[in-house]
Formats: structure tokens, sequence, C-alpha cells
């Protein structure tokens, strides 16, 4: 029996619809359950079955189950819970910023079309700010660093530079699309199969 609750720090959580819609930690999966707004679900092969928080923690801890320690005994953490009540799918809204960015634009540099480590890259203005560029999705591309210092305070004309693609605003998109299994949990393959 495994007492680690951390190696696996991340439960899916479905609608109630089961629609995956995402992912949290085991403390906020277990408010939920023992307030009634989830259920756990036990996954074996392709049976699943739903559990409230009494019957959860009343099941048997098998070999190899991660569990969080309680005064009442080891409790098994749910690998995916079930809403009870919610129904919709969240809107995920990309917020500017380096990840963000890094993701639009495939973490290649806009100006030489290199693959990048994050350490190797930078946000860079096309007009720079110190003559007006703002802080938005039209204006701001990831850049390799050693090319954004050479850029400086100049248009990427003035530097002798030409943009890969007009940067442009990402879509909004169901927070369904934006859930990764990074953490290999075979349970959530259920869900997010049409995914991979």
């Amino acid at each position: 029996m495994t007492t680690h609750a951390l190696q696996r720090t991340t439960v899916l959580v479905l609608n109630r619809h089961w629609l995956a819609i995402d992912t949290i930690t085991p403390a906020e999966a277990f408010g939920h359950l023992a307030t009634g707004s989830a259920r756990a679900l036990k996954i074996e092969g392709d049976a699943m079955q739903a559990f409230d928080w009494e019957d959860w923690r009343s099941l048997p801890v098998e070999d190899g189950a991660t569990v969080v320690g309680t005064t009442r005994g080891p409790v098994r953490i749910p690998t995916v819970i079930v809403l009870s009540r919610y129904d919709r799918v969240p809107i995920h809204v990309p917020r500017l910023g380096f990840r963000a960015l890094w993701e639009r634009d495939g973490g290649r540099c806009q100006y030489s079309g290199r693959k990048l480590t994050p350490s190797e890259a930078n946000i860079d203005h096309i007009i720079p700010r110190s003559r007006g560029g703002r802080d938005d999705w039209e204006n701001c591309v990831l850049a390799d660093r050693t090319i954004n210092a050479r850029k400086g305070a100049r248009t990427p004309a003035e530097a002798g530079l030409r943009l890969l693609s007009q940067p442009r605003k990402p879509r909004s998109v169901p927070s369904t699309l934006r859930i990764r299994n990074l953490w290999n949990i075979n349970d959530w393959n259920h869900f997010l199969h049409f995914r991979e």
C-alpha cells in the first residue's frame, strides 16, 4: 500500500454529464466529496462506480492505491470525481504572459523560427514599449533572447528582422481541450481519449 499522497497530486474533475472540465488537488477533491457536491469514481477496467463520501472512505484500500492518512485510517485518493450539480464546460480565456505566448508561438522564435528552450526565450514587444508599444497579443511575440537583445528598442524593420507571422490573440476554448494527462493516470484515459 502506498501512503505517499504526494505521488499523485491531481484529481480529474468531471461535470455531471461526465465531461472532463478541470484538475484539482486531492484536498480539494475531498472537500467536494465531504460536502456532497461530488462523488468519487472507482474505475476497474471499463467498469465504473460512483461513491459518495461515506461509502468512499469505507472502501478497503487495495495494494498500490495512493492514500491519505486520516484519524479513521487510510482513505484512497480518487483519480476522478464527478460533480453532482455542475453541468457546464468552462471556457478558457488565455491571459497574456510568457507561458501563453510560448503555447501560441509553439516555443519558436518568431523572427528566426528556431525551436527554443524556455531559458533561451523571452517576450519581445514588436513596437517597443519605449515607443508606445502595448502589452497585448498583437504586439508581443516569443523571441530568442539574443535576437531580442540585438533588436533593442527598434522595430523589426529597423533591426532588419521579419516576423514569421502576424501575431493574434488565441481563441478561447472549452477547458476540456486544455487538460493534459501529464501524470499518465490510466483512469483519465476514459475521459481524455479523444486527445491522445
